[in-house]
């Protein structure tokens, strides 16, 4: 039945010239009871199948209706319609699933994109998230080729995990305690996690990177990309609390040697996605386009998606560190004319994402490497710069900024050296004796080694245009919200 099919955008590439074909897909429109508007999810595409009139019987067309599934074989002819290049003229029509046009809920207009979140199960079926999730699809392809090109070992790290890799406490807890009831308990009143499933306070990865430390210091380069967790009451456009990451980790790697590489990477990817779904791509530049007609003149962007994805791509990115990016801060008008809704106050403080924008889009007109953060806001494994002024220890991390979105990106040499190492996380109270693994790989042969992340949804939204994270991952997760 089905091994004669062929993919509607496979059809749609051949010249018509009366060869037989199958199809089968979902309709999107069908009009005058003859010309079914046909679509299979591999391109935005339709094709359009004619219906002679009188050739079918009317209880089979009834049935033809929005959403219904269909195997349709006939005759590829070039079209004398507009807006097509060939039709299939339909010799037989067989209905696979009936679809009743009371209860769909998608109708063949414009649905909002917050009602689309609510039906996130048929959302694909929309021309936008077609286009979104073919690009996330070639966007994660071109992630396993950089890497496979590059020799790198793909590793997958727990996604069940006693550690927190970031410090930040914002973690969701795997127990198979009763949640009412006779929970053991310690002396101090303190859960007895000794009874628990694995023996000890287990949480959900908020990341994979010191299980990919363990890995670089034995095959020398390894990324992982997987799902990761954060427990973080937030509901930004730009937050989830289930998301995947990319992290490479390199051994014999210094700073400058990771932030060539992320660069690299970047534009690789997103070079990859242009080549094979440009159709998509343009696609989506010409929705964001018609969605920024409605904003007033000064929200819109300055850069349409093909422009900013070029932009990024005909660039160097432009480095500097932290201290000269403060200084340009508080230098511009914007500081002076207090534009930035956060205040810029000087060294120490954790720049925001309106103030990473504007090294990008205003001040530099390029994508931006910040690195040599503050010691104080960034976490403990990052290596110590040495050499510092006063008051101003500084560690060997970058962050990657891009237009429209700000950080992309985040890494940074790790710390090496055993001693600087066990004093920070001293100084940070993380638990040496709970890291003792992680300590040993600089016991045994330690080596400059450096890695950074790459949230994959973030990098999916920047590429895609689309403006809330929750658009571009199939079924979000985020505070008070597990549909599906």
């Amino acid at each position: 039945m089905f091994n004669k099919r062929i993919k509607i955008k496979e059809l749609l590439a051949q010249e018509p010239k009366g060869q037989e074909a199958t199809v089968m897909g979902w309709v999107k429109t069908f009009r005058n009871n003859q010309f079914i508007a046909l679509n299979d999810g591999s391109t935005n595409n339709n094709i359009q199948v004619v219906a002679a009139l009188g050739k079918f019987d009317d209880e089979l067309l009834k049935r033809i209706t929005t959403s219904a599934s269909l195997k349709v074989t006939g005759t590829v002819v070039p079209s004398l319609g507009k807006g097509q290049t060939m039709d299939l003229n339909a010799e037989t029509i067989e209905i696979l699933g009936d679809s009743d046009p009371e209860q769909y809920p998608l109708q063949p207009k414009k649905h909002s994109l917050e009602f689309l979140r609510e039906k996130a199960h048929l959302r694909f079926r929309t021309n936008t998230f077609g286009a979104v999730f073919r690009v996330r699809h070639a966007l994660a392809f071109a992630v396993h080729k950089f890497f496979n090109e590059k020799g790198f070992v793909y590793m997958h790290t727990p996604i069940i995990t006693a550690s927190d890799a970031e410090g930040a406490g914002e973690m969701f807890k795997v127990t198979t305690l009763p949640l009412e009831g006779n929970i053991p308990k310690n002396e101090d009143g303190t859960v007895n996690y000794e009874e628990d499933f694995f023996g000890k306070a287990t949480n959900l990865t908020v990341s994979g990177q010191l299980e990919g430390e363990l890995g670089a210091t034995a095959f020398g380069d390894i990324y992982t990309f997987g799902p990761t967790f954060r427990a973080e009451n937030s509901n930004t456009t730009r937050h989830l609390a289930e998301f995947w990451m990319i992290e490479p980790e390199m051994a014999f790697y210094d700073l400058e040697d990771n932030m060539n590489l992320a660069e690299e990477f970047i534009k690789y990817i997103i070079r990859y996605a242009i080549a094979n779904n440009k159709e998509d791509l343009e696609f989506l530049a010409q929705r964001l386009a018609d969605e920024e007609k409605q904003l007033p003149q000064d929200k819109r962007s300055e850069m349409g998606l093909m422009e900013k994805l070029d932009f990024v791509l005909n660039n160097e990115f432009e480095r500097l560190t932290y201290t000269d990016a403060i200084d340009v801060l508080k230098n511009s008008n914007y500081s002076k004319k207090k534009k930035f809704q956060y205040e810029i106050t000087g060294w120490g403080m954790d720049l925001q994402s309106e103030h990473e924008r504007y090294l990008v889009e205003k001040h530099f007109k390029k994508p931006v490497i910040l690195y040599n953060y503050p010691a104080a806001i960034k976490a403990f494994y990052m290596r110590q710069n040495d050499n510092c002024e006063p008051g101003q220890q500084t560690v060997a991390a970058m962050d990657i900024l891009a237009p429209g979105i700000g950080e992309i990106v985040g890494g940074s040499q790790r710390e090496e050296r055993l001693d600087k190492l066990q004093s920070r996380m001293k100084d940070m109270e993380v638990p040496a004796e709970e890291l003792w693994w992680y300590l040993d790989t600089r016991r045994f042969g330690t080596v400059p080694h450096s890695g950074f992340g790459l949230g994959f949804e973030r990098m999916v939204q920047f590429v895609t245009g689309m403006t809330n994270i929750r658009d571009v991952i199939a079924f979000p997760r985020t505070p008070g919200s597990a549909e599906f």
